[in-house]
C-alpha cells in the first residue's frame, strides 16, 4: 500500500504540472472564461483542487485550514496557482514517502467544510487528494475541449511511461 500512496503522490504531481502547462499555454481569458460546469472555470476548477488539498492537509497535519468552503470566491492568478499546487503536490509526496504502514493505518476524525463529521486513515486521505484531483483535471480536459484545444495525456500509463522514476 505505501508503495501505492508514494507511486501515485508522484504521478499526481506530474499530471497537474502538464495540466497547469497547458493551461499556461493557453489565452488567459479562456483559462479564466464562465463555463457551464460545476466550478465555472479551468482555473477555479484547479483553485478546487489545492483548497480541498489545503483542507486535508490541515486534517493530516492537525492544523487549522482556514477554509469554510471548498473553494475560495476567487481563484489566484494561473502562475501562482501552478506554483502553490507544485508546493502541495510536493508536500504530499514527501509526506507519502514518510509514512509507514502503522502511521498510514492511523484513523483521523474531521469535520467536513460544508458540514457533518469524517474519518478516514491517512492512507485514504492521500489516496483521496490524488483520485479527487484527476476527477477535477477531467472536467478542465473537457473544457480545453471547447477552446478548441488538447489537453495534455495524463494517464497513469502515460506517466509510468513517460516520467516515473526508474
Amino acid at each position: 500500500m505505501l508503495e501505492v500512496l508514494r507511486l501515485l503522490t508522484r504521478y499526481r504531481a506530474w499530471a497537474d504540472g502538464m495540466t497547469f502547462e497547458s493551461l499556461g499555454e493557453l489565452p488567459p481569458d479562456e483559462v479564466a472564461k464562465p463555463r457551464d460546469t460545476l466550478f465555472k472555470s479551468m482555473i477555479h476548477t484547479m483553485n478546487h483542487n489545492l483548497v480541498i488539498d489545503q483542507i486535508f492537509k490541515g486534517h493530516l497535519t492537525d492544523t487549522d485550514h482556514g477554509h469554510t468552503k471548498r473553494n475560495t470566491p476567487a481563484p489566484p492568478p494561473l502562475a501562482d496557482l501552478a506554483a502553490a499546487q507544485a508546493e502541495m503536490n510536493d508536500w504530499f509526496v514527501a509526506y507519502a514517502e514518510g509514512l509507514d504502514a502503522t502511521a498510514a493505518a492511523e484513523r483521523i476524525r474531521f469535520d467536513f467544510v460544508d458540514g457533518g463529521e469524517g474519518e478516514m486513515s491517512r492512507a485514504d486521505m492521500v489516496l483521496h487528494v490524488v483520485n479527487h484531483a484527476s476527477y477535477h483535471r477531467g472536467f478542465v480536459a473537457e473544457m480545453m475541449y471547447q477552446v478548441p484545444a488538447k489537453p495534455p495525456a495524463t494517464d497513469l500509463p502515460v506517466y509510468l511511461r513517460d516520467a516515473a522514476p526508474g
